[in-house]
């Protein structure tokens, strides 16, 4: 990953990120890390990014559930196999709806797929339908504006209903790949900047051949604090907040090793770094 070039703005995230995500989609779908052939094969199989939240999540059948930036949708049919009803996911790359699509079909499963970007989602699926909005990790960082998709997600609940997050840590998103040394160090911004930062990225985090024939991306930071506070002028009321230190794939290189769940954490010393969190809040 090599920073530089001028900062971009306006619709950059989608001019620049929305090629650099199709062109990642045919690695991710052929990827054992995405684990289709598990999904097939055991019908009661959930990716380690909804298994890892299941105490959080608790009880979510019959709720109407819409998974936001759902990418190939794995994280979507984990969720319909909780017994979540009406389940939609949203995303603004067509090749992921493609084989979301086509995976949802093969085992089976009940899912709506959506393609939007995220900020026009209450225009793609209407005001106060769902009773649980869901984002995984790795969504939030490709968003100008947490103020904006805060009003989106506060816009898509009933009355009473649930925005569930699961994300890295923007402490994480502030690191820097390790040095030689082994020392790692902040070098991104904590707080949300105009134009983001971008990025040159020729592999994705899956293990593949080749080049991604858009490698360029741009990504934002966004702290706890204007996260937080963002929801909360929405009319959100915080239930839940937890900090970890594993996240799910290998974020600073081999300087994290893998744990039995499909989390990663630091190798020397883990407790020196968030590397995600969990947060719950309530649409009043």
């Amino acid at each position: 990953m090599q920073r530089g070039g001028p900062k971009p703005t306006g619709g950059a995230h989608l001019r620049v990120n929305r090629p650099h995500w199709d062109s990642r989609v045919p690695f991710h779908a052929a990827s054992s890390e995405y684990g289709l052939d598990r999904f097939v094969g055991d019908p009661h199989h959930l990716s380690d990014v909804v298994r890892f939240d299941l105490p959080r999540l608790g009880d979510i059948r019959g709720l109407r559930t819409v998974h936001l930036q759902c990418h190939i949708g794995t994280d979507t049919v984990s969720l319909s196999r909780l017994g979540t009803v009406g389940t939609t996911g949203l995303d603004f790359s067509r090749p992921a709806l493609e084989v979301a699509r086509h995976r949802a079909g093969l085992l089976g499963a009940d899912i709506t797929y959506v393609e939007s970007d995220v900020y026009d989602a209450v225009e793609a699926l209407g005001t106060g339908h769902f009773d649980l909005v869901y984002t995984g990790i790795g969504a939030l960082c490709w968003l100008p504006d947490i103020e904006r998709w805060a009003g989106v997600a506060a816009a898509l609940l009933a009355p009473g209903g649930r925005l569930f997050i699961r994300e890295g840590h923007p402490m994480l998103w502030a690191m820097d790949e390790p040095r030689a040394d082994g020392l790692v160090a902040a070098e991104y911004p904590y707080f949300e900047t105009p134009g983001g930062t971008p990025f040159v990225t020729t592999k994705t985090y899956v293990e593949h051949e080749g080049e991604l024939a858009s490698p360029e991306e741009i990504t934002w930071n966004h702290s706890l604090g204007e996260i937080i506070t963002a929801l909360m002028a929405r009319g959100m009321t915080l239930t839940a907040f937890e900090e970890h230190d594993t996240v799910p794939w290998a974020a600073l290189g081999e300087q994290m090793e893998r744990l039995g769940d499909g989390e990663y954490r630091l190798r020397d010393r883990p407790e020196r770094l968030a590397a995600s969190y969990t947060l719950q809040a309530v649409k009043s």
